[in-house]
This record gives C-alpha cells, sequence and structure tokens, in this order.
C-alpha cells in the first residue's frame, strides 16, 4: 500500500482500513489525495476485504478541501472548475455505491465534502468531541454536490437549514439528526468499529451486496440528475466574485465583504 501518499491502507481479520494522512492539514483534501482516495475504494471492492473503515490522522477525520487548492481554482478556466467537481462527485458516488459494508470512524471534525465522507458510509461511529458542518456558504461557495446525498438522509427542511446558515453541528446533534449512528470515546473509537466490521463478517456477503445494490439503484437515476445539475453550479459557483472573496477573506482571517452585497437587482 506504499503507493500511497496521502493514505494508509491496511487489511487485517478481513477488514481494510483506510486512513486519511494529512495530519498537519487536519487531512484537507487535495486532487491528489481525491485521486488517492477513489483508488483505495476502487482496490477494496476487489479485495479479500469484507467491510471497510474510512478513518482520519491526528485531530480531525477531514477539513474539506485544502484551502491552498480553493485559491488555485479562482485561476482555473471553467474545463478545470468543471473536471475538479467532477473528481469530487465521482469520489462521493463511488462512497454512496460502495459493495461492501463501510464504516466511518469519525475522530475529530468532518467539515464541508469532509462531512460527506463521514456521513454516506453505511454506519458513522464519532467521537462525542466530533463536529460537523457544510460552511461553505462562509467562503461563498455552494455545497450543491454533498446536497443531494445529505437531503436522502435528513429531509429538505433541515437540509436547508445545515447548508444555508452553514453552521457547525456537534456529535450529539449529528446522532439526533441521524447523521450518526453511534458516539464512542475516543480512545474506543477504533475498537469499536473493528468489533462492529467483525460482526457484519458474520452476515452474507453476497446478501449484503445485494441490499446494498438494491438501496443505490433507488436512488440511481434521481442521483444522475442531481449530481450533473450540481456539478455544472459547483463550478460555476468557482468563477464568482463571492468565492474569490470568500477564500481570500479566509486565508486573511478577516470578515468577507460579498460583492453581491453590493450588486444591483
Amino acid at each position: 500500500m506504499s503507493r500511497f501518499q496521502y493514505l494508509v491502507a491496511d487489511s487485517k481479520n478481513g477488514v481494510r482500513t483506510i486512513t486519511l494522512r494529512r495530519p498537519e492539514k487536519l487531512n484537507a483534501l487535495t486532487p491528489e489525495m481525491i485521486e488517492e482516495l477513489i483508488i483505495a475504494l476502487r482496490d477494496a471492492e476487489t479485495c479479500e476485504c469484507g467491510v471497510v473503515i474510512l478513518t482520519g490522522a491526528g485531530q480531525a477525520f477531514c477539513a474539506g478541501l485544502d484551502i491552498e487548492h480553493l485559491e488555485m481554482l479562482n485561476a482555473d478556466s471553467p474545463e478545470a472548475n468543471r473536471n475538479d467537481s467532477e473528481n469530487i462527485a465521482r469520489l462521493l458516488r463511488t462512497l454512496y455505491e460502495f459493495p461492501k459494508p463501510v464504516i466511518a470512524a469519525v475522530n475529530g471534525p468532518a467539515i464541508a465534502v469532509g462531512m460527506s465522507l463521514a456521513t454516506i458510509p453505511d454506519f458513522t461511529l464519532a467521537t462525542p468531541e466530533s463536529k460537523f458542518g457544510f460552511n461553505e456558504v462562509r467562503v461563498g461557495f455552494v455545497p450543491a454536490i454533498e446536497a443531494s446525498f445529505l437531503l436522502r438522509q435528513i429531509g429538505e427542511k433541515r437540509t436547508r437549514e445545515l447548508l444555508i446558515c452553514g453552521r457547525m453541528v456537534k456529535a450529539h446533534e449529528a446522532l439526533q439528526l441521524g447523521l450518526v449512528t453511534r458516539l464512542v470515546a475516543a480512545d474506543e473509537l477504533m475498537q469499536s468499529a473493528h468489533a462492529l466490521a467483525q460482526g457484519l463478517l458474520l452476515n452474507s456477503p453476497q446478501a449484503m451486496h445485494s441490499l446494498k445494490h438494491l438501496l443505490a439503484q433507488h436512488a440511481s437515476k434521481r442521483l444522475d440528475e442531481e449530481i450533473e445539475e450540481a456539478i455544472s453550479i459547483n463550478a460555476l459557483q468557482r468563477s464568482m466574485e463571492d468565492f474569490k472573496e470568500g477564500v481570500e477573506a479566509f486565508k486573511r482571517r478577516r470578515r468577507p465583504e460579498w460583492p453581491s452585497r453590493h450588486a444591483k437587482v
């Protein structure tokens, strides 16, 4: 598994554990890291493991897209922005349609697309100190792709509230919303994840695969349409002045002055 620069993937007792490994950046995603994660998931589809655990190294699960990458997006062409959006959609779709059970072991903050990585899996175990949030509107961005998956999990009203406010959700509230399966003490997180995985390994692999395929197929056609539209909106938003100002303000740790606030209607 040494071919991965930003991940660690190892197998033990029928379980493949994939660990995001950029602890100094709170495991924020770069395009290279997204590509590695897709490859790691594809590898896990065909390996002898029966369950996958996804977790993060250090103090965070995943802080979303890397701010340096977001800054570079300002200068990218529309085609490059669309390709980047498509890669994010491909990652989340791969996780959503993954044929084997997936457990997210959330060891800290799970922000923006990191929250999707934490909550799309079949099971989400989180420490009480973990926090979640889609805060993209605070930097002038739109979590368009993530919205399609969140909508299916918690319904439209709560999805609107979380995405439009961009507020952080503590672990206990995430549990109440149904985004977290169980809260586990930090020092018991991985042990609990592996215990759950061993229980799942007692089930019929074929039956679990068929069930997951059935559930994914129920949403497939609708997701095709939603994600295609979301990719376009995602890519377009990256060219907006509010996005440019939001990234700059975040980098300089100041309050953004939104250009759209002063635009003529």
